[in-house]
């Protein structure tokens, strides 16, 4: 059995721990509710310029444009959107054992396909089993702005554009709720699926639809990955606020388990005295 002395130390050390893993889970927690109302608040532009993309693409006869034709699929490019520390729980973890999983089944050659990697976790996990990272962005701020990734999202969908890849999957966790977030896979580009939008409307545009498409849908397929990686965002607070918690209450358990340790080999440690005390007094009669 350990010493008294041992007992004690673990039981000052489990209470620093516990410490810092509340101070950390309040602090996810302030972080989650920014980042939630950035999320929500994004919702609503996403929607409205894929409206105007799809009411013009849809509503005009003859319009072609590269971003929104299939092409035969030489190479696929694969956007994953991980954190850059960990301490999150399963965050990370799950969406990095899908997106391998996916590419495991789906090519045969790194020369198949393509990851752009945002965050250290999985740029890190990537490069470890040598997959092909062909672009990468870390040190993201816990509430970025579109200008902390407009490099990202501009060379990825000019990625597409000069046919570095011939289609584009984003994987993300999706925020569901504080406790509920799911692995989320999105096909990018081509924009096959603007038909999606709920309404279509009649506009007005000069100087003619392909000049407004030209520029319209390349920020609309970069409004996409920003949306995404503020939905990430506040899964990751979430995710980690959650793993802070539980990290806070399984050493207010073992605090217990081990006081209750101590105090019985403290009380052993008296009645052994007792008992030495009596003996020896018994011993001198």
């Amino acid at each position: 059995m350990a010493s008294l002395r041992d007992i004690q130390s673990r039981i000052n050390s489990t209470k620093k721990t516990s410490q810092i893993t509340k101070a950390m889970e309040m602090v996810s927690a302030a972080k989650l509710n920014r980042a939630e109302t950035n999320a929500k608040s994004f919702v609503p532009y996403m929607e409205k310029i894929q409206e105007v993309a799809a009411s013009i693409a849809l509503g005009s006869k003859d319009i072609r444009h590269p971003m929104l034709e299939s092409r035969p699929v030489k190479k696929t490019g694969y956007l994953v959107i991980t954190a850059d520390r960990g301490l999150a729980g399963p965050y990370n973890s799950s969406i990095l054992r899908a997106v391998h999983s996916k590419i495991q089944e789906r090519h045969k050659s790194n020369d198949e396909y393509a990851i752009i990697a945002v965050g250290r976790m999985g740029r890190d996990f990537f490069l470890k089993r040598k997959m092909n990272v062909v672009s990468e962005i870390t040190g993201l701020p816990d509430q970025p702005s579109f200008a902390d990734i407009m490099g990202i999202t501009r060379s990825t969908v000019a990625m597409f554009s000069d046919g570095t890849f011939d289609e584009l999957y984003m994987y993300y966790n999706h925020f569901v709720s504080a406790l509920n977030h799911e692995v989320t896979e999105k096909k990018v580009l081509p924009l096959t699926d603007l038909g999606s939008a709920t309404k279509l409307m009649s506009y007005e545009y000069e100087p003619s639809a392909e000049a407004i498409l030209e520029v319209l849908l390349p920020q609309y397929a970069e409004s996409l990955i920003y949306g995404a990686l503020l939905d990430g965002k506040a899964s990751e607070h979430a995710a980690r606020m959650t793993a802070m918690k539980s990290a806070t209450d399984n050493a207010a358990e073992l605090i217990d388990s081990l006081t209750l340790t101590y105090n019985r080999a403290r009380q052993a440690a008296i009645t052994q005295e007792i008992t030495e005390i009596v003996g020896g007094a018994a011993a001198l009669e």
